[in-house]
């Protein structure tokens, strides 16, 4: 299978639109007034050669009652991108529910699979036969955590982390079998964290057992998805198309401590894996090609980080394994969920907050070039065989 995808490199808009912890709505698209600005963003990353983007449907603000649907918003963005010459990855649920449901609600799994179904309806009435990309829930695991762990978002609980997951998952799954009986062609991209965790003293056994286990947590997604774990839910191995991959400096930690590896010093951690060996291993485990479907730093070092990641895809590509892309993730700079006069200096521009205005970092667009001359040069030099078959689950 050929990548579906215009771009290598693409662009991811934040789009999150849940409760933070303090109760409020977040609305990263009106904070960084993307739908405001959107045909001047997606000028901008012509620059950078992106023509594939990563944006959201905010259900929250979509369906404004029960199985009743606004998508004045995001029809603009679909009337944007067919101006500009872009592809969209679309993400259906990027932390945000409705006002009325939470993962536990008894009816979450309805609202879910209608929503999903009716946006399929809609696109395919103004797209009958482009590539349509879709994500149905972003971040399964990390937002698991978040609300059922930590408690700073719905359904603000401690210690029903697995409850909450287990609910997402089914409504997944039954999202993505309903949405591919509607449109066959449907291509499902799913998007989780790539993490690894380090005992914090490699020679005690036990704790190389405990944090193996914990590392193993982060594939209980993708394997209800598959139908490896939790049969009853009625996974199956043809329903994700493509694995994203999203990876940050703060994936890799240290256990039990919690302690935050330091990717500068990467090479003196006894443990610390890199970015193309865990994404080999997802490979291995799922036979799907993969993208780094988010990547960022946020403040100094971003440049130094995205060189990192180059390099990592690099040394991919040069081995035959099936990477399909990168998202630099988010391209905009964007206020912080919990604490929204703090913005997060992870972007490609930095945003004005009062007249939206963008501003380029040239230091880093620039190094972002370098990278993906870099890239594009082994892509067209590289072998064409892959080392790795596009095998079956399972």
């Amino acid at each position: 299978m050929k990548s579906p995808f215009s771009s290598f490199w693409m662009a991811g808009y934040e789009c999150s639109d849940q409760l933070n912890r303090s109760g409020n709505r977040v609305d990263l698209y009106e904070a960084t007034g993307h739908l405001a600005c959107i045909e001047e963003d997606y000028e901008l990353i012509n620059a950078l050669d992106m023509a594939t983007v990563r944006e959201g449907l905010q259900w929250s603000r979509v369906e404004y009652r029960p199985y009743c649907y606004d998508w004045s918003g995001v029809k603009k963005i679909i009337e944007a991108a067919d101006k500009k010459n872009k592809q969209v990855l679309w993400d259906l649920c990027h932390f945000g529910y409705p006002d009325d449901l939470s993962p536990l609600h008894p009816q979450f799994c309805n609202r879910f699979v209608a929503f999903s179904v009716a946006f399929v309806q809609m696109y395919r009435d103004l797209h009958p036969d482009d590539v349509l990309i879709v994500t149905p829930i972003n971040e399964v695991s990390f937002i698991s955590w978040l609300g059922g762990e930590s408690g700073a978002t719905l359904p603000y609980t401690k210690n029903y982390g697995w409850e909450v997951k287990y609910k997402l998952a089914q409504a997944y799954i039954q999202a993505v079998k309903s949405m591919k009986n509607l449109d066959s062609r449907l291509l499902i991209l799913t998007t989780e964290p790539l993490i690894n965790i380090i005992p914090d003293d490699m020679e005690n056994e036990s704790l190389v057992i405990a944090a193996r286990e914990k590392n193993e947590e982060q594939f209980q997604v993708m394997d209800m998805l598959t139908g490896k774990l939790c049969p009853e839910l009625e996974g199956d191995p043809s329903l994700p198309d493509i694995i994203g991959c999203n990876y940050y400096s703060h994936n890799q930690w240290f256990y039990p401590s919690e302690k935050q590896a330091d990717w500068k010093q990467a090479a003196h951690i006894n443990g610390y894996k890199s970015l193309s060996l865990l994404c080999h291993r997802v490979i291995e485990r799922y036979g799907r090609p993969v993208g780094i479907t988010e990547t960022s730093f946020n403040g100094i070092g971003k440049s130094q980080w995205i060189s990192l990641i180059t390099d990592e895809c690099a040394k991919m590509l040069l081995e035959g394994q099936k990477l399909w892309g990168v998202c630099i993730y988010p391209v905009l700079n964007r206020p912080d969920w919990d604490f929204p006069d703090y913005w997060h200096d992870s972007g490609i521009w930095e945003v004005n907050p009062y007249n939206f205005r963008r501003t380029l970092q040239e230091e880093y667009a620039e190094t972002i070039k370098k990278c993906i001359r870099k890239l594009t040069n082994i892509q067209q030099h590289k072998p064409a065989l892959s080392l790795l078959p596009d095998k079956r689950f399972g």
